[in-house]
C-alpha cells in the first residue's frame, strides 16, 4: 500500500507528513493503517505509538548530569495524543511548549521499560544507583563532619571554662562529681559526651555527663 507523504528534516528531528486526513499511525513493514484518532488502540500497539515518538524525536540526557528524557512534536494535536497513551501506563510526563519530558529518574526507566529499551534501562538504572549512593555517602558524611565540628566547638568552650576555673582557684571549691568529668574533658578533648561518661567511676549517661559540663562553665561564666 503506498502512503501519500513528505519527510523534512528539522535539526534533529525527522517530520513525516501524510498527505491524508485519515492516518495517524502506519505499520509500514506490513502496510496496515490501524489507529485513528477515535479508535481504541490494544496495548502494543499503544506502546508502538510511544516508542515511534520517541524513536523519532525523543532523546535522554546522560543521567551522571541530570535525569531528563524528552519528546519533541511538531503539533500540539499530536503531542496531546501520545500524551493520552502514555498516561495509561502510569507515567507522569510534564509539557513545556510542543514537548513532553521527565525529570524523575524512576519514571524514565519506566518510560524506557515501556518502549522495550531494556539494555538502555539497566545501563541507566546502574548509574542511577550509583549517584544515589554517592549522595547517601555526601549526606552521611556531611552529617558526621558537622556533628564532628559541633563536639570539637563545644570541647574548646568547656576546656575555656576548666582552666579558667583553675587559673582563679575556684577550680578547688568544686564538687567531685565536677571535678572528675572536668579532668576527664582536659584530658580527652575530642571524646563525645557518651563516651566521657563511660569512664567515670560511676558511668553516667551522655544527658548527665552534659549536665555537669554546663555546670561548670555557667560556674566558670559566673551563672
Amino acid at each position: 500500500m503506498n502512503i501519500n507523504h513528505k519527510i523534512d528534516v528539522s535539526g534533529k528531528t525527522f517530520v513525516i507528513t501524510l498527505k491524508t486526513k485519515e492516518v495517524n499511525f502506519v505499520d509500514i513493514e506490513n502496510e496496515q493503517i490501524y489507529w485513528k484518532p477515535e479508535q481504541n488502540l490494544q496495548e502494543d500497539k499503544q506502546k508502538a505509538v510511544i516508542r515511534g515518538a520517541f524513536m523519532g524525536s525523543g532523546s535522554v540526557n546522560n543521567p551522571e548530569k541530570e535525569y531528563h528524557l524528552e519528546i519533541d512534536f511538531s503539533n500540539a494535536e499530536n503531542l496531546k495524543e501520545v500524551i493520552k497513551l502514555i498516561q495509561i501506563f502510569d507515567i507522569h510526563v510534564k509539557t513545556l511548549q510542543n514537548s513532553i519530558y521527565i525529570k524523575d529518574g524512576e519514571e524514565i526507566s519506566k518510560l524506557l521499560a515501556l518502549i522495550g529499551a531494556g539494555r538502555a534501562v539497566m545501563q541507566f538504572e546502574d548509574i542511577r544507583i550509583q549517584k544515589e549512593m554517592r549522595g547517601k555517602v555526601n549526606r552521611l558524611v556531611n552529617c558526621e563532619t558537622a556533628n564532628l565540628n559541633k563536639t570539637i566547638n563545644a570541647s574548646i568552650e568547656q576546656i575555656a571554662a576548666i582552666k579558667k576555673l583553675q587559673q582563679t582557684g575556684e577550680f578547688k571549691k568544686l564538687d567531685e562529681n565536677l571535678k572528675e568529668i572536668a579532668n576527664l574533658r582536659l584530658e580527652n578533648p575530642d571524646m563525645p559526651l557518651i563516651e566521657l561518661g563511660k569512664k567515670l567511676k560511676e558511668p553516667i549517661g551522655k544527658s548527665g555527663v552534659n549536665y555537669r559540663l554546663k555546670k561548670i562553665m555557667e560556674i566558670a561564666n559566673g551563672k
